[in-house]
Formats: C-alpha cells, structure tokens, sequence
C-alpha cells in the first residue's frame, strides 16, 4: 500500500539498548519503502517528541510507533497510556517491541489499547526477522491513518 509513495513513513523507535537500535536500523535498511527512523532513548523524551516540546519542536508527526515497555525516567507503559489518552496521538499505531513474554504485561499492554506486541527475540537472525515482519506488514500492507489526516 505504501510502496511507490512520495512520501517517506516517519517511525518513531523509542528504545534505550543502543545494540537493539542499531539492529532495527540495519533491518530497516533493506526495506523497499523509504523510512525516516527517528530514536529517542527514553519515555520522556518520547512524549516530548510526540508533543514538538523542546529540542523536538519541529519533530515530524509519526506514522508509527514501535516503543519499548523498560525504558528511563518514564515507562513505555507511561507513553502507551499518555499517547492512547489524547485525542490526536491515539490514531497513531504503537507496536509494543520488548522482552517480556509476561501474560501481564501483554494483558496490561493491550489494555492500555497497543495495537500490536512483539516479543523480542535474543537471536540476532530472530530479532532482524521480528523487525522485517512488522516493516512487512505496518508499512507495506496495513494503510496507516497518518496518510488521511490534515
């Protein structure tokens, strides 16, 4: 669906393990639609970006969000409640990407209205094919809101 369009998809990864950020890069790399990776390594930050607060002002409105739930001075559990609470981030699709495979934090997650939750592989190969499957489907197939706003 995204495929040929002008327009890149902005991603928004919020994720605090530098080896976990460099390999959704590299995964994303070989993506056939063009994709503007934005990171921030903590909660805080993240809803600063989503809000164009601070440093963020002219932060680009993402498409996606793909966040981890253990993240720094603000939880990603935090972040999915803030940004499902507002009327005008809520659109916006959060894939949940992080290690836990507890019944209570997927319960909790999609309580709290994430519209997808990966578990995240330990296997480098597993962790580069978790990230190529949601760049297969979020990107590709699934049509994001974003593109019928403004």
């Amino acid at each position: 669906m995204q495929e040929g369009t002008a327009k890149p998809i902005d991603l928004l990864l919020v994720e605090d393990n530098a080896g976990d950020v460099r390999l959704t890069e590299e995964a994303l790399k070989e993506s056939a639609v063009r994709v503007n990776l934005n990171v921030v390594r903590d909660g805080a930050d993240a809803v600063d970006f989503l809000y164009r607060r601070g440093k963020f002002h002219d932060a680009p409105r993402p498409d996606l969000i793909l966040l981890d739930l253990n993240l720094p001075k603000k939880s990603g559990r935090e972040v999915l409640s803030e940004v499902k609470a507002d009327p005008d981030l809520r659109r916006i699709p959060i894939v949940v990407m992080t290690t836990s495979t507890a019944d209570q934090d997927v319960l909790r997650a999609y309580s709290l209205n994430a519209n997808c939750y990966v578990a995240k592989p330990v296997d480098l190969d597993a962790f580069f094919d978790a990230v190529k499957s949601i760049e297969q489907f979020w990107l590709r197939k699934a049509v994001l809101p974003s593109a019928h706003h403004d």
